[in-house]
């Protein structure tokens, strides 16, 4: 498609989208493939064969598509190869270049795939100013910036490298001329570049750029949280989610036993199931009791048997085997194939024949392995998870989960983050049931101080960030209670 109003004419050029490949059959057929997806292409003949390969080599114009035809089969045939390119744009197999004479200004990647998958076409409105979208991101991608929204299919890839300075003068607002000087174009080129970034909803008008903050649905969103939701779900793209082990070839799993060296161990008593399962009230009952308990038992405080059995019945590891390389196991508690990638570490303020500090639980030993003693980060920590559980006095252990994001991450993609969230929530309810059924006090905290995690523990908030914090004492004898949550 080329234009050639006032001004050197404007290209478009077509290439397989990068992370789609060409296969050939046994029986001469050509197929496209993408992860899961497969576009068969059935004697596709002389020319269009030759066109499949051109596109999954490089650039193709038009012009190139005829002159590579007409040399193969002859002129008769150059409308069908155009109507197998213009197929396979509608149904976002290819990526489109956009150039000007022999420069390239952008590039239009699609991520969905298939009929429908790209955005209704949108034109930019003549006297009207575009803003940077509250949902845009920009990107490095191998040699390119590209800008992206979550509200749209389609990303744009910056070949010229002065678009960047567009998109950054559109955080001020911009119309075609700004784009038209900024660039250097003639202005039929300025509004062709801004109608494709209007398509792709990385710019949008003073109205819509409004919207996006003051009014539903969207001003509900933060841009960070619908990117997570976006690529942690399939359907509106087609980018790798799932067990793909995108790292196994690259990296050792790590096992899934963690140990500390902090000094000796602190060996744990060993629960009975037996009697536990004598003393425990009928698990229906237990459901219905849950609540947060914002207050503890200060005369009679939280013990180390006590809490032996609370880790115990929450995260006890057993039965460790192999998975896909990776070593697997299972505990109380459902986890994302069986990676188990959370950690428990108890900061103790108060509890009967524990010191002070933190500790690490080793699910499968069944031990405390120390990690720091108290200093001013554990102050700090245990300060603002009784602020945020709203406390009257300290709690008397601070339950900091952590996760170990490299096991997650080396079998899955796209989506290990919003499991290992996923993986916490499961994990608190496991814990407030426990501690419910025990007489315990529980409360799970919204956030958590992770600086000053990080900065007590030692460890690196890259390779295993604190996820959730919960809290937990004794609890106060019935007729006594303190203050209980509405969760």
């Amino acid at each position: 498609m080329t234009g050639t109003v006032g001004g050197p004419p404007i290209q478009e050029l077509y290439r397989l989208r990068r992370d789609a490949e060409l296969h050939l059959g046994e029986d001469g057929s050509l197929s496209l493939r993408q992860t899961r997806f497969q576009l068969a292409l059935e004697q596709p003949g002389m020319g269009r064969r030759a066109l499949l390969l051109r596109l999954a080599a490089d650039w193709v114009s038009d012009v190139e598509v005829g002159r590579l035809v007409i040399g193969l089969e002859g002129e008769s045939r150059v409308l069908p190869a155009q109507l197998l390119l213009r197929r396979l744009v509608a149904h976002c197999w290819l990526d489109r270049r956009v150039q000007v004479a022999d420069r390239p200004l952008f590039d239009l990647l699609p991520t969905g795939l298939g009929r429908g998958s790209l955005p209704e076409t949108r034109p930019h409105l003549p006297g009207t100013h575009y803003r940077l979208s509250r949902f845009a991101t920009l990107a490095p991608d191998q040699d390119r910036l590209v800008a992206a929204s979550s509200l749209s299919t389609l990303t744009v890839g910056c070949a010229d490298a002065a678009l960047g300075a567009v998109l950054a003068a559109a955080a001020r607002g911009i119309g075609p001329e700004t784009v038209a000087r900024t660039l250097g174009v003639p202005p039929e080129v300025a509004a062709r570049v801004l109608d494709e970034l209007v398509t792709a909803r990385i710019l949008v008008t003073a109205a819509e750029f409004a919207a996006e903050h003051d009014d539903p649905p969207l001003a509900y969103w933060s841009p960070e949280e619908l990117r997570l939701h976006q690529r942690s779900r399939v359907g509106r793209h087609v980018l790798p989610v799932g067990g793909t082990y995108r790292l196994r070839d690259r990296f050792a799993p790590q096992p899934l036993r963690r140990h500390h060296d902090g000094g000796p161990a602190v060996e744990l008593p060993m629960p009975d199931p037996a009697t536990i399962l004598k003393a425990d009230p009928p698990f229906s009952q237990v459901v219905a009791d849950r609540r947060s308990v914002r207050q503890h038992d200060e005369a009679d405080p939280l013990t180390v048997d006590r809490l032996a059995e609370f880790l115990y019945r929450s995260q006890h590891t057993t039965a460790i085997g192999q998975a896909g390389g990776q070593e697997v196991g299972h505990r109380p508690y459902p986890g994302g194939g069986g990676v188990y990638e959370l950690e428990i570490y108890p900061l103790v303020a108060r509890c009967a024949g524990l010191d002070p500090g933190l500790y690490h639980y080793d699910p499968v030993g069944h031990r405390l392995e120390p990690v720091a003693g108290w200093g001013p980060a554990a102050d700090r920590l245990l300060a603002y998870a009784r602020g945020a559980g709203a406390m009257s006095r300290p709690p008397q252990t601070v339950l900091v989960v952590t996760a170990r994001v490299q096991r997650l991450m080396w079998k899955y993609e796209g989506m290990s983050y919003a499991m290992i969230l996923k993986d916490a929530g499961v994990l608190t309810h496991q814990m407030y049931l426990v501690a419910t059924a025990m007489g315990l006090a529980p409360c799970a905290l919204g956030a958590g101080d992770s600086h000053a995690f990080a900065e007590l523990s030692g460890l690196d908030p890259l390779v295993e960030p604190s996820v959730a914090d919960f809290l937990l004492g004794a609890g106060r004898a019935a007729g006594t209670a303190g203050q209980v949550g509405p969760s």
